[in-house]
């Protein structure tokens, strides 16, 4: 006899929920150094953003 729809759904959900919790660990110190990237670029961003306005403001 075939296990019900909903024993393999379960089952599914299950491997799948273990799965993530091993996935999030390994991937943790890659997700934050692309989270420290998009930071430090947008800082420069805003700096440069900044200098230019400041000198274009200054030589009117």
């Amino acid at each position: 006899m075939h296990p019900s729809r909903t024993r393999r759904t379960a089952r599914a959900i299950r491997e799948f929920a273990q799965q993530s919790t091993r996935w999030v660990p390994q991937r943790r110190r890659a997700a934050l150094s692309h989270l420290l990237r998009g930071v430090c670029y947008g800082i420069g961003t805003g700096a440069i953003s900044l200098i230019v306005l400041w000198i274009q403001h200054g030589t009117r």
